[in-house]
């Protein structure tokens, strides 16, 4: 890409990494109702909606679970990760995650977040983030989880661009596929740079600087 004019960042795994909270939190859920839980297992929640996620538990076997019952077991997972949120701090960032974002803005690149999590504001505050961003697309915004591109899309929206003036970094396969559909390039850091539609892969955040167009 020559000339993007827009980036959207997932958060979690990209700008700052929770999975081990997240890993905790489901794992006392998974552990009430008899269900194994692995860090394999919660490798497959990564980039998925919350009820997504606890519908990907309970398929690992476990007791039939109401609606109303899935409502306040996804509600209590919740509140057990946003009690593990409140020890974030900026020490919490990679400096080079901060000094790449800030290159881009130097650039003049306009910034997104594209996250499924409805805790991502709360996340990009606690760590000093949220300045760094021209706009916010997350669980409060969007009706479908990734594989599904929405949440970029309306990331691209908040940016006013178009899906081909943007460039997405992930380190999701489910963000990848989401990117891929939604129109995107993308970046893929981890297990989503063996993606099929990766456009690029990357080892860290700060090598989108040499893909990238000054």
């Amino acid at each position: 890409m020559s000339d993007p004019r827009g980036v959207i960042f997932d958060l979690d795994g990209v700008l700052i990494h929770t999975d081990e909270l997240h890993f905790h939190a489901w794992s006392q859920i998974a552990k009430r109702l008899g269900i194994p839980f692995t860090r394999e297992d919660n490798d497959r929640l990564r980039g998925v909606s919350r009820e997504d996620s606890l519908d990907i538990i309970l398929a690992l076997g476990g007791p039939e679970v109401s609606a109303t019952e899935k409502a306040v077991l996804a509600d209590e997972k919740n509140a057990i990760y946003r009690r593990l949120l409140g020890q974030l701090s900026p020490a919490d960032v990679d400096p080079a995650v901060r000094e790449t974002l800030a290159e881009l803005r130097r650039r003049g690149l306009r910034l997104a977040v594209g996250s499924s999590s409805k805790n991502a504001k709360m996340i990009l505050e606690r760590t000093g983030l949220r300045e760094s961003f021209d706009a916010v697309s997350d669980g409060e915004n969007v009706t479908r989880s990734k594989p599904d591109p929405e949440v970029f899309l309306m990331a691209a929206q908040f940016l006013a661009l178009q899906p081909a003036q943007c460039v997405v970094v992930e380190d999701a396969g489910a963000g990848i596929a989401a990117a891929h559909d939604g129109g995107f390039p993308c970046f893929g850091l981890g297990d989503a740079a063996q993606h099929p539609d990766v456009t690029w892969r990357i080892d860290k955040v700060e090598d989108v600087l040499e893909h990238l167009a000054v």
